[in-house]
C-alpha cells in the first residue's frame, strides 16, 4: 500500500508516539481517554472534592482532546523545523541558491602556431594550394611559382576546355592548360590574369623522405576546400600503376586521408615543402564511393619537378 499523498505525515505504517504533556487539571483517564495524561514537570496530584462528581448526579463525559493535543503537537513540530531550518540558513526541503557556474578556459597561446608544427606547416601552405574544376570534374592543385602555374594530375583536367580555380581566398579565377603527361598524370595549368592571393609553395626533396615521416595532404575532398589531413610515409619507392599507360611506377605510401577530390593536391613535409603530388588510392571496392582506408599513393616530387619543367618549356 502506497502512502497517502494527501497527508504527508501519516503513511500505511503509522504509528502515534508518545502522548504530549498536558495541563494538571485535566482528568484521570476514564473509560473515554485511550491513554493517560499527565504534566511533565509535576508529580500527579489527587483530584480535588470539588471536583469529584456528586452521587446521585451524571458526570458529563469528559472531553476528548487527544486529536486537538495530537495537531498541536504536529503543528508545533513543523514550527520548530521551520525555525531551525531558517536559522541555518534556509529550508529543509527547499533548494539552496547557488551561485553562477564559471568555466574557465587557458588563453590562446601567443605568437600563433609554433615552427615545426602541423598546425604551422598547414597554415604556411593551405595559401598555395587551390580547388580545381574542369567540366563536371573536380580535384586540387597548387602553385608552383609566382607567374601562376599550377600543377595538378591530367585525370582532372582531361577532356576539359573550360577549367576554373577556387583560390584560399575565395576567389574564383580562370586558368588555362599548358601541358599534360598521361602517362604520369600530371598537368601544368597556368592562371589567366590577377594571380593576388595565390601563394607558391616550396618545392622539397622525396628522395630524403623516409618510413615515418609525418606528412601533410592538401586540397578538396568530397568538394570540401582547404582540407588538411595528416599522417606518416608508410613506404618510399612504392610500386603502384598510375597513369594512361598503366605501367609500374614509383611511388611514396602513406596513410594520411586522401580521397575522392585531393587528386593534384601537394604532400608535405612537416616543414610545408611539397614532397609528392597525391594521385591515387587504395580501395576495398570498384564502387566509385568507396573513400580512403589509409593507403594513399603520391608522384614524388623529384619526378615531377623535371617533367613539369618540360611541359612549362
Amino acid at each position: 500500500m502506497s502512502p497517502h499523498l494527501g497527508h504527508p505525515f501519516r503513511g500505511p505504517h503509522y504509528q502515534p508516539g508518545p502522548p504530549p504533556a498536558a495541563p494538571p487539571d485535566v482528568p484521570a483517564p476514564g473509560p473515554g481517554i485511550p491513554f493517560s495524561v499527565t504534566p511533565a514537570s509535576a508529580p500527579p496530584a489527587p483530584p480535588s472534592p470539588a471536583a469529584a462528581p456528586q452521587a446521585g448526579v451524571t458526570a458529563p463525559p469528559p472531553v476528548r482532546r487527544t486529536g486537538r493535543v495530537l495537531a498541536t503537537g504536529i503543528a508545533l513540530s513543523v514550527l520548530a523545523g521551520g525555525l531551525a531550518g531558517a536559522v541555518t540558513g534556509g529550508w529543509v526541503d527547499s533548494p539552496s541558491v547557488s551561485a553562477p557556474v564559471e568555466l574557465p578556459q587557458a588563453a590562446a597561446p601567443s605568437g600563433g602556431a609554433e615552427q615545426g608544427t602541423i598546425a604551422a606547416a598547414a597554415a604556411s601552405v593551405l595559401p598555395g594550394v587551390v580547388s580545381v574544376r574542369a567540366g563536371r570534374a573536380t580535384g586540387s592543385g597548387f602553385a608552383i611559382d609566382q607567374q601562376g602555374h599550377v600543377v595538378t594530375n591530367a585525370h582532372v583536367v582531361e577532356g576539359a576546355t573550360d577549367v576554373s580555380l577556387v583560390l584560399s581566398n575565395g576567389r574564383s579565377v580562370d586558368a588555362r592548360i599548358i601541358g599534360v603527361d598521361a602517362d604520369n598524370d600530371l598537368a601544368v595549368l597556368q592562371v589567366s590574369g590577377n594571380v593576388e592571393g595565390l601563394r607558391a609553395l616550396t618545392l622539397g626533396r622525396s628522395s630524403q623522405l623516409k618510413v615515418g615521416d609525418p606528412v601533410l595532404a592538401v586540397g578538396s575532398p568530397l568538394g570540401l576546400e582547404g582540407t588538411v589531413t595528416a599522417g606518416i610515409v608508410s613506404a618510399v619507392n612504392r610500386q603502384a600503376r598510375f597513369g594512361d599507360n598503366g605501367n609500374r611506377q614509383t611511388a611514396i605510401q602513406t596513410d594520411a586521408a586522401i580521397n575522392p577530390g585531393n587528386s593534384g593536391g601537394p604532400l608535405v613535409n612537416a616543414a610545408g615543402q611539397v614532397v609528392g603530388v597525391n594521385t591515387a588510392i587504395a580501395t576495398l571496392s570498384s564502387s566509385s564511393r568507396s573513400g580512403s582506408i589509409g593507403i594513399g599513393f603520391a608522384i614524388p616530387v623529384d619526378r615531377m619537378t623535371t617533367i613539369v619543367k618540360g611541359l612549362i618549356n
